[in-house]
């Protein structure tokens, strides 16, 4: 009773920060602890049971990157578009991401839900230019194949 377990725990947060001014933020982060990500229904209930237009919860929430509107994978890459990345064929290593995942065009999450792919201005790591991050673990000097096997041995693990 995954679902219920959720709700039951929904319910004791709106109950604790019902009409306190200026909880939108932390209702909100503990809600997609929650839930995994924001889901539409309860960005509504936060909405009335705090008494904030549901535009500004949602601006809130399009506004800072921590939060998530769709179910996220288990593991998250991160593939870096920054300058240094570009240059050395960024595009082509996130085009070989996009195949090998099946995402489709606007799709971030597999339909598995083991991958959430997102682009990254920069992850720090210039020197191994093109890289990504799978969770906390960067990986560099990329081509479009070593990426590809990069997801095949996060698939196994």
């Amino acid at each position: 009773e995954k679902g219920s377990d959720q709700q039951k725990r929904f319910e004791a947060l709106l109950d604790q920060y019902r009409g306190t001014q200026g909880a939108t933020i932390p209702v909100l982060q503990q809600a997609q602890e929650i839930f995994g990500y924001l889901p539409k229904d309860a960005l509504l209930r936060i909405s009335k049971e705090l008494d904030v237009p549901i535009s500004k919860v949602y601006g809130v929430v399009t506004f800072y990157s921590q939060f998530h509107l769709e179910p996220r994978g288990k593991h998250i890459i991160r593939s870096c578009q920054g300058t240094a990345c570009h240059v050395r064929g960024a595009k082509l290593v996130l085009e070989a991401l996009h195949d090998k995942l099946g995402l489709k065009e606007g799709k971030r999450t597999t339909e598995d839900g083991m991958f959430t792919l997102e682009t990254v201005a920069c992850i720090g790591a210039c020197a191994l230019a093109p890289c990504l991050m799978v969770d906390d673990e960067t990986h560099g000097r990329l081509t479009p194949e070593k990426a590809a096997e990069i997801v095949d041995q996060y698939k196994k693990a």
